[in-house]
């Protein structure tokens, strides 16, 4: 069987660009009508037993270059552990992955995959639960369903939605912890926020760019989280589906999930700098964001974004519009890429497991707040 690399199934991106005996040079594939890329996933086949060398050629010009150094590529060969590729270096503007497949298939990833297949699965499940509604909010360009999954309960209105950029796949892996808790009738915690809120809970917002192994748009190549101030049918439904159905409920607590490329910690941003912040709103988001902290020692408050100064908020993001139009408390949650530096784990790194135990911990932070929202 001769080696072989192939990347055409749910969101493969890689163009192989040359191959010299077992060593492969590597392009990734912009997404589709935009000049974003860094999402890979391949598949190596052939290979048992052999060092293979695997050189993504073009990884300098990335959206985030930033992201390759202190990286390490995932890799699985039954496509459920995805461990990181302790071989892989980034220098010259290259990044080099070096490895020996035990077995003649070998799957690589920027991070450990949620594929489609996984996320209907995931929401046929939990749509048959006791107490969940599913409805489909609107089609997207490529004419997926929009799902949403309605958990009802108390008269808070909560919104928690995911994959706004398709890559980010630890964002989805985050929502099935979150919705596994919040369904579980034996969990005290997720009883008690039922009892307080309804929960509105849209898995994957880009379920177009997820299939097409794009790293941060939609099938338009536009980025979806910078639709929020102005979404169209034509270049965002997904955007707009979404922010339709959150006119009909009101929004009293929102939290977009996302991954960040450069930064080892998880963290969280907020919405200062919006026109119409409120003391009570920054009061709430800090204490969510402190008792997170306490809670896990995955969290940290000292790295992130910077904070946008009064009055100069970009509407055009969600956490911001969500704050600014509604008066909730908003957020923008980042997971990394890379490992977490605060509780590093050299086998693993920052995981689906791990992105599952923080969506558990952030419920129970939400609860011990939700009265006062």
């Amino acid at each position: 069987m001769d080696i072989g690399i192939s990347a055409a199934f749910d969101s493969g991106n890689i163009i192989v660009v040359d191959r010299t005996g077992d060593s492969f040079d590597l392009e990734i594939a912009k997404d589709h009508h935009s000049d974003f890329y860094q999402w890979f996933h391949f598949r190596l086949t052939g290979a048992a037993g052999r060092d293979v060398t695997l050189r993504i050629l073009n990884a300098a010009g990335s959206a985030y270059p930033g992201g390759w150094q202190n990286y390490h590529a995932r890799v699985s060969e039954d496509r459920r552990t995805w461990r990181q590729a302790a071989d892989t270096s980034y220098a010259d503007g290259v990044l080099t992955i070096r490895y020996r497949p035990a077995t003649n298939n070998a799957w690589f990833a920027y991070f450990a995959p949620y594929s489609m297949e996984r996320h209907h699965d995931l929401v046929a499940r939990i749509a048959a639960r006791p107490g969940v509604t599913y409805a489909s909010l609107g089609r997207t360009l490529d004419g997926q369903e929009l799902d949403c999954l309605t958990i009802a309960g108390g008269k808070k209105q909560v919104w928690l939605y995911a994959r706004q950029h398709p890559g980010e796949s630890m964002a989805e892996w985050w929502m099935e912890g979150a919705l596994e808790r919040l369904t579980d009738p034996q969990d005290s915690v997720a009883r008690a926020l039922r009892c307080a809120a309804t929960f509105h809970i849209v898995p994957n917002m880009n379920p177009d760019g997820s299939q097409l192994g794009h790293l941060r748009t939609n099938a338009a190549g536009v980025n979806l989280n910078r639709e929020w101030h102005e979404p169209s049918l034509t270049r965002s439904p997904e955007v707009l589906h979404t922010l339709n159905r959150m006119v009909e409920t009101g929004v009293d607590f929102a939290m977009d999930v996302h991954g960040d490329e450069a930064i080892p910690h998880v963290f969280i941003a907020g919405f200062e700098g919006i026109p119409n912040w409120t003391e009570r709103q920054g009061q709430l988001y800090h204490r969510f964001r402190d008792t997170l902290a306490q809670r896990t020692p995955d969290f940290q408050t000292v790295h992130g974004y910077d904070t946008a100064a009064p009055g100069k908020a970009n509407l055009s993001m969600s956490t911001n519009q969500l704050a600014n139009r509604f008066g909730c408390v908003a957020m923008t949650l980042e997971m990394p890429f890379k490992d977490n530096d605060d509780l590093p784990d050299g086998e693993f790194g920052w995981s689906p497991a791990r992105s599952i135990r923080l969506a558990e911990d952030c419920l129970a932070t939400l609860c011990e707040m939700i009265d006062a929202i």
